[in-house]
């Protein structure tokens, strides 16, 4: 099989990118080494910025996001004793929208054969070959069969254990990360949120995250240790920690009920640079990974595609090496400032083992910061709402 682009993974990144150059005339061929079950299975974020939106709609493929996302005009943090507002659309006009990433992959893989747009699920141990030249190309096995997919560029959106960036020479790539030594325990319950907006929490027991996927579907969070188990946190156990670090503000309105999914999700930062060597691109958690604090993950992949997308078709269309060289430090650039932004917050809002009582003081006195000064909520705001791309 010959294509221009041969997109490997098939989540939120690689089908919006492989919408967006089909759009463009541009031929691609996706490949996914699982089922669109079990893709469309995987729990992950809600909150979408300006340019995941504005990318959906320029595919015209939001009918769904505008009618069922919930438009956020601001969030809260939390100190334990009172609701900090952030009002995102005073500060800086904008706003986010709650729309599971579910949904997200849903629309863009319901549109898959309208816009002739061509995935290959199950194509399994993807490999990928002459990536330094210009003409790499990728073998996968399907039904016990090898097959080979010829490409001028090779386009890694398989997420960080996924064989595109091992493709990168060691020699080449430089590797940043910090893991944090704690991780997010989350439930997931058909109930009705406690806030209609996002509550952060920092509390004497640690981090606490309110937030929901519907009106009538809550998602919650509590940082716990990665030492804890998961049969060790009933549900009535969880309800009451969320009680506790959310304030009683935010614990009057909380509705308990059973959960519906609950999870143990460990936290790092990383980045892998460069994002592009020679004929390979890397978009989203294939060279990036953020806590979810400041829910950039799915958002900074989205504004890898952009990038990504406006390279390919200029040098598909005209040409332009210039676009597809400057790729990389376009996309580090929005990456770099999302990560501060994220391990910003995470340090903030958590409590980590080292921390004493001089490191405690220092995150009240933030907050109290952050509750009078304008200026602070602004800054926070306007990354929060998403930097332009």
């Amino acid at each position: 099989m010959k294509t221009q682009v041969c997109i490997i993974g098939a989540g939120p990144a690689g089908l919006l990118l492989g919408h967006m150059l089909r759009a463009e005339g541009v031929d691609c061929v996706i490949l996914e080494r699982r089922t669109p079950d079990y893709v469309l299975g995987r729990i992950r974020a809600g909150v979408l910025e300006q340019t995941t939106v504005s990318l959906m709609e320029q595919l015209g493929l939001d009918q769904r996001l505008k009618a069922e996302g919930l438009p956020h005009d601001g969030f809260n943090l939390a100190d334990g004793k009172r609701l900090i507002h952030i009002d995102m659309a005073r500060l800086t006009g904008k706003q986010v929208v709650v729309y599971g990433q579910t949904e997200l992959t849903r629309d863009l893989m319901d549109a898959r054969r309208e816009r002739d747009l061509q995935v290959i699920y199950e194509a399994e141990n993807a490999a990928l070959f002459d990536v330094e030249s210009d003409q790499p190309y990728v073998t996968y096995l399907k039904d016990g069969m090898e097959y080979r997919v010829d490409a001028r560029i090779i386009v890694g959106c398989d997420g960080f254990h996924g064989p595109s960036r091992q493709a990168i020479p060691a020699k080449v790539g430089q590797e940043f990360e910090r893991a944090y030594p704690f991780g997010w325990l989350g439930i997931l319950a058909d109930v009705p949120p406690c806030n209609h907006e996002l509550i952060y929490a920092n509390h004497a027991h640690g981090f606490a995250l309110a937030s929901m996927r519907s009106q009538t579907r809550s998602r919650y969070y509590i940082d716990v240790p990665l030492t804890e188990k998961l049969e060790d946190w009933p549900d009535g156990r969880i309800w009451d920690e969320l009680a506790i670090r959310l304030g009683p503000e935010a614990a009057a309105h909380i509705t308990r009920g059973p959960s519906i999914e609950k999870s143990i999700a460990p936290l790092r930062s990383y980045v892998f640079a460069p994002m592009r060597h020679g004929s390979l691109m890397l978009c989203g958690d294939s060279a990036h990974i953020v806590p979810p604090t400041g829910a950039k993950g799915l958002n900074l992949a989205a504004s890898d595609v952009h990038y990504a997308a406006e390279a390919l078709i200029a040098f598909f269309r005209g040409n332009n090496t210039d676009a597809i060289s400057a790729y990389s430090d376009r996309a580090l650039g929005r990456v770099w400032k999302s990560e501060r932004f994220s391990w910003s917050l995470t340090r903030l809002l958590h409590r980590f083992p080292a921390d004493g009582p001089f490191e405690r003081a220092m995150q009240v006195a933030e907050l109290d910061y952050i509750a009078s000064s304008e200026a602070a909520q602004t800054s926070i705001a306007e990354n929060y709402v998403g930097l332009p791309v």
